[in-house]
């Protein structure tokens, strides 16, 4: 149960999908009944039919910011700079520049050293401060004006490394690689689950008597990182920052407590919803890191019903769902949907997870 050689799947490259649907709910909706085991093939527009008046709909509200820098160093080289946590801006004593210390992954034909300078365009320019391991470093970013716009200028959204693009970022990426509920700008992936949802598929869910809740957890680089033991209950997990209102939380435990269900949008919505709980299973209004790290023998306090994507084999993420429905349900649900030509991982198709 805790090799990681048990959580493997055959997936034919043709299957990873390079870009998403041509709209956001015309995706496949492959329906798990976690108590019989049950498949559907489905649309995903037909997710309408799960919910019943009273449930809650919780959804994860982070935003992906373009994160993903190309410059040059002064001797010329190409460099690509992936910050991986979204900057506070400070500003210097003379007021008239702005700079701020970030923490990055750095990719460059040679190496780099502290105190080199990184050049991405005439206003926005890096400094690098420390070296660590595995192409890691901390910058400091030097821009005029406000930073924002500018990574919105020459930043591009770091899109997944299974998406494999000559040219990168397309211009619907912008549109497409952020969820219709986000509002708080924080992520360096986007929370794909929630890719699915457009305002009128969200519309028909509140008619149903639907409530919805939002949390935040802002989706990072580890959630591409790969698992590198043998034992699973030996991997480091990542953390993320995660807020959860007490508005959110409030709303969660009148809803339980009344017999209705939660409704998770994605694995990261369990994280932060799971490690907000208490003991008892109340959620607690929470606002830090969260590293909860969750593989079969995980308790679920919270969540048993998950709308959630196809997830890399060998990944946490597949460890999670592992340990919500089991790991041979789930497994046997994956050899369907690679049968049946689902599409897979960030723009591919979803799953939903019910049956509590």
């Amino acid at each position: 149960m805790y090799n990681i050689d048990s959580y493997q799947y055959g997936l034919p490259p043709d299957r990873i999908a390079q870009q998403p649907a041509p709209s956001r709910e015309l995706s496949r909706l492959l329906a798990l009944d976690s108590i019989t085991g049950a498949i559907r093939d489905l649309c995903f527009t037909d997710i309408v039919d799960f919910f019943s008046p009273g449930d809650l709909l919780v959804v994860n509200n982070t935003r992906v910011f373009p994160a993903r820098l190309l410059g040059r160093k002064e001797t010329g080289g190409r460099v690509e700079l992936l910050i991986l946590h979204y900057p506070q801006e400070i500003v210097t004593a003379a007021g008239s520049r702005n700079q701020v210390d970030v923490t990055g992954l750095l990719k460059s034909s040679k190496g780099f050293r502290p105190g080199q300078k990184i050049i991405f365009a005439e206003d926005l320019t890096a400094e690098v401060i420390e070296l660590f391991a595995a192409g890691k470093a901390r910058l400091n970013l030097h821009f005029q004006g406000e930073l924002a716009p500018l990574l919105d200028k020459y930043g591009q959204l770091p899109l997944p490394p299974y998406i494999k693009r000559e040219q990168g970022e397309e211009p619907w990426d912008r549109e497409r690689y952020q969820t219709v509920f986000a509002a708080e700008t924080g992520a360096i992936a986007a929370p794909t689950a929630g890719l699915h949802f457009t305002e009128e598929l969200l519309a028909a869910i509140d008619k149903k008597g639907v409530e919805r809740e939002s949390v935040t957890l802002h989706v990072g680089y580890g959630t591409f990182a790969p698992v590198r033991v043998q034992d699973i209950r030996q991997h480091q997990i990542h953390s993320e920052f995660l807020t959860v209102s007490a508005q959110t939380a409030g709303k969660i435990n009148e809803v339980r407590n009344r017999g209705g269900r939660i409704w998770a949008v994605g694995t990261t919505t369990v994280r932060a919803l799971e490690f907000a709980a208490d003991a008892t299973g109340a959620v607690q209004a929470k606002e830090g890191w969260c590293d909860l790290y969750m593989y079969p023998g995980y308790r679920f306090k919270v969540v048993s019903n998950l709308i959630t994507n196809f997830h890399l084999p060998g990944s946490s993420l597949l460890f999670m769902v592992s340990a919500l429905v089991g790991r041979e349900r789930i497994l046997t649900a994956y050899a369907h949907a690679v049968k049946s030509g689902y599409r897979f991982f960030s723009y591919g198709d979803a799953m939903i997870i019910s049956g509590a």
